[in-house]
């Protein structure tokens, strides 16, 4: 009976309404005893149609055959699950044997399985008209649908559909020819090599766009530019060979923000000189390995090829990096390939707190082994590994070039970094780029995405680009300012046009040359050109610079086959600040260790790096505020020291000195900008500080008073020959804090004056630093220990990372030690500062001289 409705169904000549259910069927059959005619039908219809007979056959014998294959291939499944079981047993071996096995193949088909619908699902929606997505997937709706700026597209997915077939002689181009080379390199480095594509097709399912957005202000008249929701899920069939092993690559997925940007605009046909296609930030990408390397598709070893894969996109279309297309022959290269950044982030990774705990101990949960990795575009950086804490200190600089100011993100991604090399994730966030660039500058507490808890501290900084060189002054000094010798003041970006007359390598060979440039730690490389004496490489590269007037550029043109240089050339870039807007532009340049006549054209620009002007403003208000309440505070002071000279006893403090302070604090608030003024401070000796009267307002101690709140502790430049009011001498300190940096700086110069009980006794001085409260391991700092003296010279430098809230409500406990003792280290003396005190956030910071107290004071 199933036979004859196959059949029936598979002629084609009745109407599916005109068909019986079974039920009925059986009872017509029952009935009228008519199933010959129904069987004459079908005849009849067979013999109409008789190369659907043929199919109905064939597809009955490859039915039979798969059922019989599906048996012999479960038949085998059994007895080889049995034999394993049996041959454990018989040998005696332990149950793991055979239960680690079982839970790492459940683990792997449950990964696949997880991958393989994210994927069907993503490819269904590919396929899938906007109704059909929006309906299915209210949750993920295109970007369209919220956002007014961002317009349908529908026409353009019609016309990728149209020449979607065309585009796969392109993508057979790019990949053999650009990402081949490099995957091979990187594979080389994993001991794989060997690799090559043997297939590429792009299958028939072309990307989507799911809204375009045309930007109309802040947009050259010169230029077009647009993003672009891209999202492919397509049926592409690409077969590679590694190792002497086949594979292949299927379900590739690919979904991201592309910027398409249409310059110059020109008046010939086609009216666009040439395109700059990327992507603003990293793709998501994904896709499913098959073959005989499908054995890679585990996590942990697919991470190697999938990270791969990856980085050699981002080194194509992920920013700083763009794939120029040129329209018109008539269009420099020059316009669309050299590098054109907005200007330079400066990333402060400071610390971050809370961190969920991932590494088990003995008793349990213990801490993690935390490490950032932050990312902007293709760009990476990465901190160092603090191991055993859930609150590291990281104090990690880096820059970033930004060429989008608008899309572009920074995310910082936080892992524990583990033993066997499979890191756990920590949390993640992301920053908009647009918003530092419109504030100047961040510092920031961000909440870690994809963690139960956990807070991250950045500060960021925006940097214009100057053509201005009494701007590298100001830049200079920036960098001073902040301690961080990796820190840059300049940007330089260098365009390889092509060299002209290169030396032969070998004999009667042309060379294979590329061409290697560094600027300082960094090193750039151009493709390799085949067989030429006359390269034409027409790339561009970005490199930051310390200082202009002592950095080099320096270029080697080697050749690939022999490994031989061609041609040197080491440029000064001080020559570049006396050009005219800063740059030199296609300009020949003769190679030493060369041929006479040899040459290599390129284009050299230098931009120094400016805080913008919101960011200027903003440190400057920020520096007013506190020294606006600094100066008030020297009026106080003042006035309290003429209203109690007899109090110091033992002051250098005059008449003279307390006016210079008091045109000092005057000169600070009439500051333009905070860090230039700060800088030009000069230098002059601290005077008699507060009395009692100062800090009433406020609930801590001052710094500068003794427990009873009656003396002063005294300040001067270097000496002192007071034994402080307790006897227990003095010790000279200076104190500062760094806004820019987020860091404490303590510098222990100094004690004088310790009591000698006991000649045949004379102490071994130590200085101990605790930040309170809390007076954790983190936070202590030691000297050194001086053997047999009264009057310890240490000059120590200590710094703590702090945030500048966190300074206001710290205090720090110094305590003066001796090493001799039969019970520990004997405390000589005691001080307690508050760091509340405006005068710390200075350029100069507060160095004074304090009384050391008795430990009970403390208790």
């Amino acid at each position: 009976m199933s036979d004859t409705t196959s059949g029936i169904s598979d002629a084609g000549e009745l109407p599916s309404s005109s068909i019986p259910s079974s039920g009925e069927g059986d009872s017509l059959l029952g009935e009228t005893g008519t199933a010959n005619d129904v069987v004459e039908m079908t005849g009849a219809s067979k013999e109409q149609n008789p190369e659907k007979v043929e199919v109905e056959n064939a597809q009955q014998l490859q039915s039979s055959g798969d059922n019989v294959g599906s048996l012999l291939y479960s038949f085998a499944k059994k007895v080889v699950t049995v034999g394993i079981i049996y041959f454990v047993g018989y040998m005696g071996w332990s149950v793991a044997w055979l239960i680690t096995p079982v839970l790492l193949s459940v683990a792997r088909e449950q990964w696949r399985s997880k991958n393989e619908t994210r994927r069907n699902v993503a490819k269904a929606s590919a396929l899938a008209s906007d109704k059909e997505v929006i309906l299915a997937r209210l949750g993920d709706l295109p970007a369209w649908v919220f956002f007014p700026d961002i317009e349908r597209c529908e026409w353009l997915n019609k016309i990728l559909k149209q020449v979607w077939p065309n585009a796969n002689f392109f993508a057979k181009n790019l990949i053999k020819e650009s990402i081949e080379p490099n995957i091979q390199q990187a594979l080389a480095g994993y001991k794989l090599n060997g690799f090559k594509f043997d297939r590429m097709i792009l299958g028939t399912i072309p990307p989507r766009i799911g809204g375009v957005k045309v930007y109309e202000k802040n947009v050259s008249r010169n230029e077009i530019i647009m993003d672009l929701d891209l999202f492919y899920a397509g049926d592409c069939d690409i077969n590679f060979s590694l190792s002497g092993l086949r594979g292949g690559i299927k379900d590739f997925q690919i979904h991201g923000t592309v910027r398409v940007i249409m310059k110059p605009l020109i008046s010939q046909m086609p009216l666009v000189g040439g395109l700059q296609i990327f992507f603003l930030n990293n793709p998501n990408i994904d896709f499913n390995l098959v073959g005989v390397v499908d054995l890679l598709d585990m996590p942990g070893l697919s991470d190697i090829l999938r990270k791969i894969i990856v980085e050699q996109v981002a080194a194509i279309m992920v920013l700083p990096n763009k794939l120029p297309i040129i329209l018109n022959d008539g269009v420099p290269a020059l316009s669309l390939k050299m590098p054109e950044p907005e200007g330079v982030l400066r990333i402060h990774v400071v610390e971050a707190k809370d961190l969920m705990k991932k590494d088990i101990s003995v008793l349990g949960k213990g801490k993690s082994d935390p490490y950032a990795i932050v990312s902007v575009g293709a760009q990476q950086f990465r901190t160092q590994t603090i191991d055993n804490t859930v609150n590291p200190k990281w104090d990690y600089w880096c820059e970033a070039f930004i060429h989008a100011e608008s899309g572009q993100q920074l995310q910082i991604v936080l892992n524990d970094k583990d033993a066997g090399g499979d890191d756990e994730l920590l949390g993640r966030a992301t920053v908009e780029i647009s918003s530092v660039t419109k504030n100047g500058e961040i510092d920031t507490w961000l909440t870690l995405e994809q963690a139960k808890h956990g807070l991250v501290h950045l500060r960021l900084t925006w940097f214009t680009l100057s053509a201005d060189k009494n701007d590298l002054k100001a830049a200079l000094e920036e960098t001073q300012l902040l301690r961080v010798t990796s820190m840059s003041t300049a940007l330089l970006t260098v365009f390889i046009d092509s060299a002209k007359n290169l030396p032969q390598a070998r004999q009667q060979s042309q060379p294979d040359p590329y061409l290697v440039l560094s600027v300082g730690k960094k090193t750039e490389q151009t493709s390799v050109q085949m067989r030429t004496d006359a390269p034409v490489w027409e790339q561009g590269f970005t490199f930051l610079v310390g200082n202009p007037d002592n950095d080099t550029l320096q270029l080697k043109i080697i050749d690939q086959k022999t490994s031989n240089t061609l041609g040197t050339l080491t440029y000064i870039l001080s020559g570049l600040m006396e050009k005219n807007n800063l740059e030199l532009m296609s300009q020949p340049f003769q190679l030493q260790k060369s041929g006479p006549e040899t040459r290599v054209i390129m284009s050299l620009s230098l931009r120094v790096l400016k805080r913008s002007r919101d960011s200027v403003e903003a440190a400057s208000d920020k520096t007013s505020v506190s020294e606006g309440y600094g100066g008030d505070s020297t009026l106080s002071r003042t006035s309290s020291i003429k209203a109690a000279p007899s109090a110091v006893a033992d002051s250098t403090t005059s008449e003279q000195a307390v006016a210079s302070s008091i045109k000092r604090q005057e000169s600070r608030k009439s500051t333009a900008s905070g860090i230039t003024d700060q800088m030009s401070i000069p230098e002059e000796p601290f005077v008699v500080s507060t009395l009692n009267t100062v800090m009433m307002a406020t609930p801590p101690r001052s710094p500068n008073l003794s427990e009873n709140g009656s003396e002063l502790l005294r300040r001067t430049p270097s000496t002192t020959s007071s034994a402080g009011s307790a006897g227990l001498g003095r010790i000279q300190l200076t104190i500062a804090f760094s806004v820019q940096r987020q860091r404490l700086l303590v510098i222990v110069h100094k004690i004088s004056n310790i009591p000698q009980k006991d000649p045949s006794n004379i102490p071994d001085p130590y200085v101990k630093l605790y930040l309170l409260p809390g007076r954790s391991k983190e936070s202590k700092r030691k000297t050194n220990v001086v053997k047999d003296n009264c009057d310890p010279v240490f000059d120590t430098t200590f710094e703590y990372i702090i945030s500048n809230a966190e300074l206001v409500n710290s205090e720090l406990e110094v305590t003066v030690c001796t090493q001799k003792g039969f019970f520990g280290s004997p405390v000589i003396g005691m001080q307690k500062l508050v760091l509340s005190d405006p005068d710390i956030a200075t350029a100069q910071g507060v160095k004074a001289w304090y009384d050391l107290l008795p430990e009970s004071k403390f208790e």
